[in-house]
C-alpha cells in the first residue's frame, strides 16, 4: 500500500513536472510566432499608411500647383485688363487737359475784352457830359447875345425856313425817303445777322470711312478668315468695305452710307469684344448691331424734338429726322443743318414778327426728303409728300415743298425757311471750305516734318491722325531718332489747331546690297 502510494506521489509529481515544463515551451514558442506576426502585419499598416499619406500629398501638391497657376493667369489677365484701362483714362485725361486749357485761354481773352470795353465806356460817358456842358453853355450864350428865348428863335427860324425855302424842303423830304430805305436795308442786315449768331456752330466735313481699333494685330487674321471667307461675309452682309492695311491695330470701314458704316462699325466691335467670329457669328452681330442702331435713329430724333421744344409730331416723322443724323450733304450732316435751319428761321420769324414755332417745326422737316427712299421727284416734293401724308399743316408742307423755289412761297415764313437753309449752307466753315481745311492740315503736317533736317520725307495718314516721317540714316542715327521725332511733335503742338490727338511714327532704314558677278 505504501509502495502503491509512493508511486502515485511520485507520478504525481513527475507529471506536475512535465505539465509545467510543457507548458511553459509551448507558450514560449507559439506566442513569440503571434508576436512576430502581429509585429510584421504592424509594419505592413505602418508602410501602406505611408503610401496612401504619400499618395495624398503628392495630390495636395497638385491641387495646389494648378490653383496657384490659375491664380496667376488671372492676375495677368486682370494686369492686362487694368493697363488697357489705365491707358485709355490717360487718353481721356490728356484730351480734357487740352479742351480746359483752351476754354481757359478764351475765358481770359474775353476778360481783357470786357475790361476794355468798360474803359471805353467810361471814356464815353465822361465825354458825353463834357458834351453836355458845352451845349448848355453855348444856349445861355446864344440867349445873351440874341435877347430872346429859345421858343422865339425857334419861332422866327421855322417861319423864315417855310417862306424861303420850300424847294429845300421838297429835297429833305425826297432825301427823307432814301434815308428810310437805306434804314430799312441796314435793319434787315441787322436781323439776319443777329440771327446767325444767335445760333452759330461749328461744322466739319463728315467722313466717309471710319477707323475700328483692335485689340490687337492678331485680330485682323481673324477678320479675314480662312481664305477670307469672314471678311467676304462681312461685307457681303453690311455692304462695307473692309480696309486692312499697315496701320497697327486698326482697320477702316469704308461707305457713302453712314447708317450701314455705323452699323458696321458696332458689328465689327462686337466680333472683337466676343472672339469668335465666323459667318454666322458675323449674322448674328450683325442683326444685333441694326436693333442697336434703329433705337439709336429714335433716340436722336425724340431728343431733338425735346431740345426745339416741337410737339405733336406723328412718330414716322420723329423716326425720319433721327434718321438725318446718319445723312450728309455736300458733307454737312442733314441733322445738324436742319437743327442750324430751325434756330435760325425761329431767330428770324421773331425778329420780323412772324410764327416762332411754325418756322421752327418747318425748318426742323424741310429736308426730310433726303432720308425717303423714291424715284419720284426731288428730296423737297418728297419731303413735302410724307409731311402732308402725316397731317402735317398746309403751311408746313408749303414751306418745305417751297425752300429750293420749286412752288411759290405762300406764307412768310416759308421764304424765311429758304433763306435759313441758304445762310446755312453757305456760310464759312459749313461744307466746302470744311474740305480745304482739312486738306490745309495735311499739307501743314507734312510740311513741319520736312522742315527738320534730314528728314527725305513724310507723309499724314489716317485722316490727318498720324504722320509718318521718313528720314536719313547718313544724317540721323538711332539715338538722335527719338530727339527729332518729339521735336517735330513739339512744333506740332506749338504751330497748328486740330482735333484729338496726332501720332508721329519716325522710321530710320538702312540698307546694304551688293551685286554678284
Amino acid at each position: 500500500m505504501s509502495n502503491h502510494l509512493a508511486y502515485y506521489i511520485v507520478t504525481l509529481v513527475v507529471g506536475g513536472f512535465v505539465g509545467y515544463f510543457l507548458n511553459n515551451f509551448l507558450i514560449k514558442r507559439f506566442g513569440k510566432s503571434v508576436i512576430e506576426d502581429a509585429k510584421q502585419k504592424e509594419k505592413e499598416i505602418i508602410e501602406e499608411a505611408k503610401n496612401v499619406a504619400q499618395r495624398e500629398l503628392q495630390k495636395a501638391q497638385k491641387k495646389a500647383k494648378d490653383f496657384r497657376d490659375k491664380e496667376i493667369a488671372e492676375k495677368k489677365n486682370a494686369d492686362r485688363e487694368l493697363q488697357k484701362r489705365r491707358q485709355e483714362l490717360e487718353k481721356q485725361e490728356s484730351y480734357l487737359n487740352s479742351r480746359l486749357e483752351k476754354i481757359d485761354s478764351r475765358a481770359e481773352n474775353l476778360e481783357k475784352r470786357a475790361d476794355s470795353l468798360r474803359e471805353k465806356e467810361t471814356e464815353l460817358e465822361k465825354l458825353r457830359q463834357e458834351a453836355e456842358n458845352v451845349v448848355e453853355q453855348q444856349k445861355k450864350e446864344l440867349e445873351r447875345v440874341a435877347g430872346m428865348t429859345p421858343e422865339q428863335a425857334k419861332e422866327i427860324l421855322l417861319k423864315k425856313i417855310e417862306d424861303e425855302l420850300q424847294y429845300e424842303i421838297a429835297l429833305k423830304v425826297n432825301e427823307a425817303e432814301q434815308k428810310i430805305k437805306t434804314s430799312a436795308d441796314r435793319k434787315s442786315r441787322e436781323v439776319l445777322a443777329t440771327s446767325i449768331q444767335r445760333c452759330a456752330t461749328d461744322h466739319t466735313i463728315d467722313p466717309i470711312v471710319t477707323v475700328v481699333e483692335l485689340p490687337s494685330e492678331e485680330m485682323k487674321g481673324r477678320i479675314i478668315g480662312r481664305e477670307g471667307r469672314n471678311i467676304r461675309a462681312f461685307e457681303n452682309l453690311t455692304g462695307v468695305d473692309v480696309i486692312i492695311d499697315d496701320t497697327p491695330e486698326a482697320v477702316v470701314l469704308s461707305s457713302f452710307d453712314p447708317i450701314k458704316r455705323e452699323v458696321a462699325r458696332v458689328t465689327l466691335e462686337n466680333l472683337t469684344l466676343d472672339g469668335r467670329i465666323h459667318p454666322a457669328k458675323i449674322e448674328e452681330m450683325h442683326e444685333k448691331a441694326q436693333k442697336e442702331i434703329s433705337l439709336r435713329i429714335k433716340e436722336a430724333g425724340e431728343q431733338t424734338m425735346l431740345a426745339l421744344g416741337i410737339q405733336s409730331i406723328h412718330q414716322e416723322l420723329v423716326e425720319i429726322v433721327g434718321r438725318l443724323n446718319y445723312r450728309t450733304s455736300y458733307g454737312q450732316n442733314v441733322l445738324q443743318h436742319s437743327i442750324e435751319v430751325a434756330n435760325l428761321a425761329s431767330n428770324l420769324a421773331a425778329e420780323i414778327g412772324a410764327d416762332i414755332q411754325l418756322a421752327r417745326r418747318a425748318g426742323l422737316l424741310h429736308d426730310i426728303g433726303k432720308v425717303i427712299e423714291s424715284d419720284e421727284g426731288n428730296h423737297a416734293k418728297l419731303g413735302a409728300d410724307f409731311a402732308k401724308k402725316y397731317q402735317e399743316s398746309a403751311k408746313v408742307v408749303n414751306a418745305i415743298a417751297a425752300h429750293h423755289e420749286d412752288v411759290p412761297f405762300e406764307t412768310p415764313e416759308a421764304v424765311l425757311i429758304a433763306a435759313a437753309d441758304a445762310i446755312s449752307a453757305s456760310r464759312r466753315g459749313a461744307r466746302s471750305e470744311s474740305l480745304e481745311a482739312y486738306i490745309k492740315r495735311l499739307v501743314d503736317l507734312e510740311t513741319i516734318a520736312k522742315s527738320f533736317k534730314g528728314v527725305s520725307s513724310a507723309y499724314a495718314i489716317q485722316a490727318g491722325r498720324e504722320i509718318r516721317v521718313m528720314v536719313t540714316p547718313e544724317e540721323i542715327d538711332d539715338i538722335s531718332a527719338p530727339k527729332v521725332c518729339r521735336d517735330i511733335v513739339k512744333k506740332i503742338e506749338s504751330d497748328m489747331e486740330y482735333p484729338g490727338q496726332v501720332k508721329v511714327v519716325l522710321i530710320r532704314e538702312t540698307r546694304s546690297v551688293e551685286v554678284a558677278h
